[in-house]
């Protein structure tokens, strides 16, 4: 527990350290809370936004047990041109495992960090962002991550009409070097959205978190069902949006969840105009 705080005050800090000046400490009045939470549907907005999502997965291993899962993402965007951003989004997976075949041991720490990097354009009505994305290996433990560099493309795409927000966002990644005696990594991320905000700043949001492990020889798909009902309220001096979910799972392998409930706390700092 000691070296995940650590870590999370680690991260606090570079981000604090990174983000764009005109993010950093902007008031909440800059813009109303039904606002922010439409730009909180676009993966790619001009908000710098810290997550700290909780995920207990029911159903893992010979026993069906608990897996619980706390993702940090941070999202940094950075003004590169007049009518283009370019939008980094970063996932800190903290895992606790229960034992995934009959005698074995659980185990928990960090699993292997993924970062995207979007440049979106100003297009009009049409939102999109194309860039590249890399996993990077974070432990040695098999049942928490793959001990292999991978990277590949990622895109995103969504249009925001009246209070509606739908897309998807989507990556491919290849391992290219690692440890030769684990297997190769050829995995697809699909996250397809839509999300619907009311002018009191809550938004409902249906959407999937699915992943094909191509190198699998059965079972490679884990396909989520989630449904999420997210708040923005405000978090001492800054706005933030608190989020409670709930989701099914309609595939996956043997000794995979079954079901999932999700709490999130996101910090939200929006750009001054």
């Amino acid at each position: 527990m000691r070296t995940i705080l650590e870590s999370l005050v680690a991260a606090a800090f570079v981000i604090g350290m990174v983000a764009p000046a005109s993010a950093q400490g902007t008031p909440p009045a800059q813009e109303d809370p039904a606002g922010l939470a439409k730009k909180l549907s676009n993966p790619i907005s001009d908000l710098v936004s810290v997550p700290f999502q909780f995920n207990w997965e029911q159903g893992v291993g010979p026993d069906d047990q608990t897996r619980f899962i706390l993702n940090v993402q941070p999202v940094i965007p950075f003004k590169v041109g007049e009518k283009t951003n370019l939008v980094m989004r970063v996932i800190v997976p903290f895992v606790s495992q229960p034992p995934l075949f009959p005698g074995g041991e659980p185990t928990g720490g960090v699993s292997d960090v993924l970062a995207s990097f979007f440049v979106a354009p100003h297009t009009g009505s049409l939102i999109w962002g194309v860039g590249p994305v890399l996993s990077l290996p974070s432990t040695a433990e098999p049942a928490l991550g793959t001990e292999k560099w991978s990277v590949g493309p990622t895109f995103v795409v969504l249009k925001q009409s009246g209070a509606a927000t739908y897309g998807m966002l989507w990556n491919q990644v290849w391992s290219v070097s690692g440890n030769a005696e684990r297997a190769d990594v050829n995995q697809m991320f699909v996250q397809p959205f839509v999300a619907v905000t009311t002018a009191k700043a809550l938004t409902l949001t249906l959407q999937s978190e699915s992943t094909c492990n191509f190198e699998a020889d059965h079972d490679k798909w884990t396909v989520p069902v989630n449904f999420i009902v997210s708040k923005v309220a405000s978090f001492g001096p800054f706005p933030a949006s608190y989020a409670l979910g709930a989701g099914a799972f309609v595939e996956k392998p043997e000794g995979g969840p079954e079901w999932k409930l999700r709490a999130a706390v996101t910090l939200l700092l929006p750009n001054k105009k």
